[in-house]
């Protein structure tokens, strides 16, 4: 996995405070768009800690079922349901001395948000099953794409856990925001998937970069990095070219620079009433007349053409 690149100033703020909150024991919530680098940044935070020689767990609060969710979170003992066979610990002491991760935070069940306070404010917890009272030590750092105080408002999330995680909040901005990261980002993905797919491909023309920097990436630096891959697979050169780009991608960008190009109806009308007015060289009775309105609409139009420029 790639570093954070960190060319534009947005991300360069970022990663500064990200650096500077790392040497802390405080909590983190780190929130952005789907794919904008919230675990990249998760990563950095660990890397600088204290905690960096412990452990960095990960779990994914929106994909595990609900009913498996706790015990993987606690753990569990023997018997504790039905297939629970042997005992087994969970994330939290797999976490100890290190760092766990809780992406996507927003789909953590209410009364698992509950048992989550606790282990917070004391530092313990038993596993499912279980009566003995495990010692937890470890670093939390929250990922969310949703926006949590709305859900705090709306009773969705709760408002003693919210403000536990929220010790120090970290904005990652999403990548339209920040293109002058794209040609950096480009050059690592094109490292990476030529070595995972043993290609020979070492770049991409002017074109092909020109088009990456103007296209919006909805789906932000991971879609960006999907893109490369299948640039770099599909590649016939050792230069990815603009025709190796998915054709959709080519045609989103072709849409947004007509979108820009096309003028809309009261920019046609300044413009004409523009080139009218120099025709007559100022005479505005001559350039009413020649447009068709009388001179008090004309003036009308020049006052509010020139309030928007």
């Amino acid at each position: 996995m790639i570093e954070i690149v960190a060319l534009s100033d947005t991300m360069r703020e970022v990663v500064r405070l990200a650096e500077r909150v790392a040497v802390t024991d405080a909590n983190v919530l780190v929130t952005g768009e789907s794919g904008a680098g919230k675990d990249a940044l998760a990563r950095l935070i660990h890397a600088r800690s204290p905690r960096a020689s412990g452990a960095l767990v990960k779990i994914d609060c929106a994909a595990l079922p609900r009913e498996l969710l706790e015990a993987e979170f606690f753990g569990y003992e023997r018997g504790a349901f039905t297939g629970a066979t042997d005992a087994r610990p969970g994330r939290l002491e797999a976490a100890h001395g290190g760092t766990l991760v809780l992406d996507e935070i927003a789909y953590l069940p209410f009364d698992a948000q509950a048992k989550l306070l606790r282990v917070i404010e004391e530092r313990e917890f038993e596993r499912l099953g279980g009566r003995r009272t495990i010692k937890v030590d470890a670093r939390l750092i929250a990922l969310t794409n949703v926006d949590l105080d709305d859900a705090v408002k709306r009773r969705a999330f709760r408002e003693d856990l919210f403000y536990r995680l929220n010790v120090v909040r970290l904005q990652v901005p999403p990548l339209r925001e920040r293109r002058e990261d794209i040609e950096r980002l480009s050059g690592e993905f094109v490292n990476v998937y030529a070595l995972k797919h043993g290609r020979d491909v070492t770049g991409m023309t002017p074109e092909a970069l020109a088009i990456l920097k103007v296209y919006e990436f909805p789906g932000n630096v991971r879609e960006l990095a999907n893109t490369i891959e299948r640039a770099v697979i599909v590649a016939g050169a050792p230069v990815i070219q603009a025709a190796d780009l998915p054709e959709a991608l080519r045609a989103a960008v072709l849409i947004q620079k007509r979108a820009k190009q096309r003028q809309t109806l009261s920019e046609l009308e300044a413009d004409y009433i523009g080139e009218t007015l120099a025709a007559t060289r100022g005479n505005k009775t001559e350039a009413a007349r020649l447009l068709g309105i009388s001179r008090k609409n004309l003036y009308e139009k020049l006052a509010r053409y020139k309030d928007r420029g």
